[in-house]
């Protein structure tokens, strides 16, 4: 048993000492890097720990840095090296974002598309939903249908826009990755894609990315059990570019099968080569991540990249944040389609966002063009279906210094939800909408 019970965190929150925790950081900073070995992550976190004994008295209550300190040294001093700057660098980035979310920089974020980003808001303000009171007023004026065929006019522009690119490369192109982080709408649009392009000729293999995960005892994971899927390197990312290499030649590859009951992957399931007159389809998290497609040349790919950019303030004149409306919509996804309870989703996004931030949205502004897949319409539905929950999480989490982000989510995204107009009725929604993959009821092939 530890001698040492408590320690404090970065926002002065004290919180039980988990020395479980130190082998979860060493073992993730190790499967960065491509390692895969839990016994060695315990066994330097034994050291860690034999450390801090030896250093600091018994009850001693530790800051969050002087535990990565003892980290640090002790991955040094055992001759892992590139454990200990993947660590580092972590350490480094963390650091910079928190000074970057401060009231005092000011610094332009290179990561937001602000091109793509003008234009939906130019389109929000011409169409009268800039601001959730806008919003109000014409739902209120009976004006949700209405709402809803505009908004859906915008994002099947966007697509046909795509789709006219991609025609004009069509004679280079050997694969289109359909990008951006988790509910931006991947599915749907990557459906919708291929109907367009697949009526000018072009023909398409699909490939599962899913089937690439390790299996699930190698995933990195925390204190309360909860894995993570949201890396890339939760794929066998090393796979996937001698598959992808081969069959941009012409061969023949044996794609994997990962059963999600299981946890497990099979390997060389399913045959699967690119003819000459098809393209490659991918659906991936991570396909604008630079290591999945390191193999390809950039003439050979098509880069698609989703994100729903609302542009809408709040009554407080505050934008709507896009990853709150990516939250609701994985919420109301899982709990139909893979049998996860809403609470869980809030749980679990932490992991989404920690990831995302590092390994998706970075490389936004390499796409070859950037779909908005927000829907004016969609939060009035999300009222009733979610609201009630929210407002039970913001008691429930508040105080616990262990779910400080679950806390301030479910208590900004129920204020939030709280001023906007309920619509119960979805049937002016189109059974092809990208916002039936999330709400059900979609007309397409898409689950």
């Amino acid at each position: 048993m530890s001698k040492f019970t408590q320690i404090i965190k970065r926002t002065g929150a004290v919180v039980p000492f988990n020395p479980e925790r130190i082998n979860n950081v060493i073992y993730r900073a190790a499967v960065a890097v491509g390692g895969r070995d839990k016994e060695k992550a315990a066994e330097l976190g034994a050291k860690v720990m034999i450390y801090l004994e030896n250093n600091y008295e018994s009850g001693y209550r530790f800051n969050v840095e002087e535990i990565q300190d003892a980290v640090e040294k002790i991955l040094i001093e055992n001759g892992h090296a590139k454990v200990a700057k993947e660590f580092i660098l972590y350490r480094g980035e963390s650091s910079k974002k928190r000074l970057e979310s401060s009231k005092h920089f000011s610094k332009t974020n290179e990561n937001i598309p602000w091109s793509k980003i003008w234009r939906a808001l130019d389109w929000s303000s011409s169409h009268e939903l800039n601001t959730v009171e806008k919003l109000n007023k014409r739902l209120r004026n009976g004006e949700f249908p209405q709402i809803v065929h505009e908004s859906e006019r915008a994002y099947e522009t966007q697509l046909d826009t795509a789709a006219e690119i991609i025609t004009d490369r069509k004679d280079e192109v050997r694969m289109v990755m359909v990008s951006g982080p988790s509910s931006s709408g991947k599915t749907t649009t990557t459906y919708k894609l291929e109907q367009r392009l697949s009526k000018v000729g072009m023909k398409f293999a699909p490939l599962i990315v899913d089937n690439y995960f390790f299996d699930l005892e190698l995933h990195p994971k925390d204190e309360f059990g909860d894995y993570d899927f949201e890396t890339p390197q939760a794929l066998d990312l090393e796979l996937i570019n001698d598959h992808l290499a081969r069959l941009v030649k012409g061969e023949e590859v044996l794609v994997p099968h990962y059963d999600f009951k299981t946890g497990k992957r099979s390997e060389s399931v399913t045959p699967l080569r690119i003819k000459e007159n098809e393209v490659l389809l991918i659906d991936s998290l991570h396909g604008l991540y630079p290591p999945f497609s390191k193999e390809i040349a950039p003439n050979q790919k098509f880069k698609l990249y989703l994100e729903p950019l609302l542009q809408m303030k709040d009554e407080d004149g505050s934008y709507i944040r896009w990853t709150d409306i990516r939250l609701i919509r994985r919420m109301l996804r899982d709990s139909v389609h893979r049998a996860y309870k809403p609470e869980q989703t809030l749980l679990h996004w932490h992991y989404v966002r920690s990831a995302e931030k590092r390994n998706i949205i970075p490389y936004a502004s390499s796409a070859d063009y950037i779909v908005n897949t927000s829907m004016a319409y969609e939060l009035p539905l999300y009222v009733h279906r979610l609201l009630k929950d929210f407002q039970e999480w913001v008691p429930k989490y508040n105080g616990d210094p262990l779910r400080i982000d679950a806390y301030e989510r479910a208590l900004r995204v129920s204020k939030m939800l709280q001023a906007i107009e309920p619509i119960a009725d979805d049937s002016p929604v189109p059974g092809t909408s990208v916002l039936r993959e999330f709400i059900g009821g979609s007309e397409l092939d898409v689950q």
